[in-house]
């Protein structure tokens, strides 16, 4: 039996002495076209303990000031260390409920995965895996804030394929007889979250169907849901640190470890909505030349459709010469030939009314996706591996996940 997840050594504040709400923010990598949002989160934290001031919102990451911003994020990991704040839950798992800004519940579980599990490289086929291409251009930054921290913060949300809910449905079972850790309603319209202990009766119960669900799932057993390049850069640092200690044994090192949450890819609260392309600065009429003869595009239907935008209008085409499990990735892939050969510049987004906006220039084309099938998410992993970059947005900003537990790595 393998120990890809399994229980960790978690750190919560004391939330007799810690405001919960004040001490939980939203994941780094949201809002960063917003810098009204962090403005606003740092008011309602304030000078609170609160992990707005342990992480490095990627806002600014590209502020002249990043490096004193970093420095000032590991000396207060140290101080919160110093002063106590924390309590320890040695080789903990904890069942969370977070109700997210439309009143769904979505359901995890916290624990660590083992980097030694995941491969984010191109044509990986480790049981950890990521969904969407990783940019490793993005990585770097990422690790200059983990290289000396203490702590790392999770904002990483990993799926499993449980369509039967058989996993975290034991938590969800159990809870009643859960030890209660926190309660409270999340800033700047993030629902409310409440996590729970689970004793070792509840872990075992919980492990005993995720191995399970292992082993039906074959060699991917976890599909990265968001926070995929922090999960790379974590073992990024992993791979540098074992570079570092040639011939020492690192099996037990914290840095091997990621925290998590688990989440089931088919939770209701889980809704796969589809990231649609803009292509402006382009010639409309000879780019769509190239695509009906590449991709093989006709009105006769197949099971890829895509809808163009152009002119004002909107016409339904089916690809009859798909290169990926679905159409998003054989559109994507001829859309990066042809730009790769010819001018134009592509945008992602999220909402049809903006591409049919932004399509009636004269030289702009959209193109209109399908919402993905989540049922699809791991059969197409599996078949053409990491999906394009923006292949899905997985729900809203607001219900990405909050900072909430900690986890020593040095």
């Amino acid at each position: 039996m393998n120990n890809i997840f399994s229980a960790a050594d978690i750190l919560l504040p004391d939330f007799d002495k810690t405001s919960a709400k004040q001490w939980s923010v939203i994941a780094c990598d949201q809002f960063t076209g917003d810098p009204a949002y962090w403005e606003k989160t740092a008011q309602e934290a304030g000078n609170a303990p609160s992990t707005l001031h342990l992480i490095l919102p990627e806002l600014y990451l590209e502020e002249p000031d990043v490096k004193e911003r970093i420095s000032a994020i590991q000396s207060t990991m140290q101080q919160y260390l110093d002063d106590g704040i924390f309590r320890e839950y040695k080789n903990a798992m904890i069942y969370v409920e977070r109700i997210q800004s439309d009143g769904i519940l979505r359901a995890g579980v916290i624990g660590k995965i083992d980097l030694e599990a995941y491969d984010y490289s191109h044509g990986s086929t480790s049981p950890v895996r990521a969904t969407e291409a990783t940019v490793p251009e993005r990585i770097p930054p990422r690790m200059r804030v983990r290289a000396k921290a203490k702590l790392e913060l999770p904002h990483i949300m990993i799926l499993i394929d449980d369509p039967d809910d058989a996993a975290i449905g034991t938590c969800t079972a159990a809870k009643s007889q859960m030890q209660p850790l926190y309660d409270t309603e999340l800033m700047n319209g993030g629902g409310s979250i409440q996590g729970y202990l689970m004793n070792d009766a509840q872990q075992a119960a919980f492990l005993e169907q995720l191995h399970k669900i292992e082993e039906k799932s074959g060699e991917l057993q976890y599909a990265m849901g968001d926070g995929n390049h922090s999960l790379a850069t974590a073992k990024a640092c992993w791979e540098v640190l074992k570079e570092q200690h040639p011939g020492e044994d690192l099996s037990n090192h914290p840095a091997r470890w990621a925290l998590v949450e688990l989440v089931n890819l088919h939770s209701d609260a889980l809704q796969f909505e589809a990231i649609h392309r803009i292509v402006t600065k382009t010639d409309p009429g000879q780019m769509m030349m190239t695509l009906i003869r590449v991709l093989g595009l006709s009105e006769e239907p197949s099971d890829q459709p895509v809808t163009v935008v152009r002119d004002g209008e909107k016409r339904e085409l089916f690809i009859h010469k798909p290169t990926s499990n679905l159409a998003v990735g054989s559109l994507q892939n001829a859309l990066d030939a042809y730009l790769a050969a010819n001018k134009g510049k592509i945008d992602y987004i999220h909402g049809t009314e903006t591409v049919e906006r932004l399509a009636a220039m004269p030289d702009a084309i959209g193109f209109l996706l399908p919402d993905m099938d989540k049922r699809d998410l791991f059969p197409s992993v599996k078949k053409d591996g990491a999906l394009p970059r923006k292949t899905f947005s997985m729900g809203h900003a607001e219900d990405k996940r909050y900072y909430m537990e900690a986890r020593a790595i040095q």
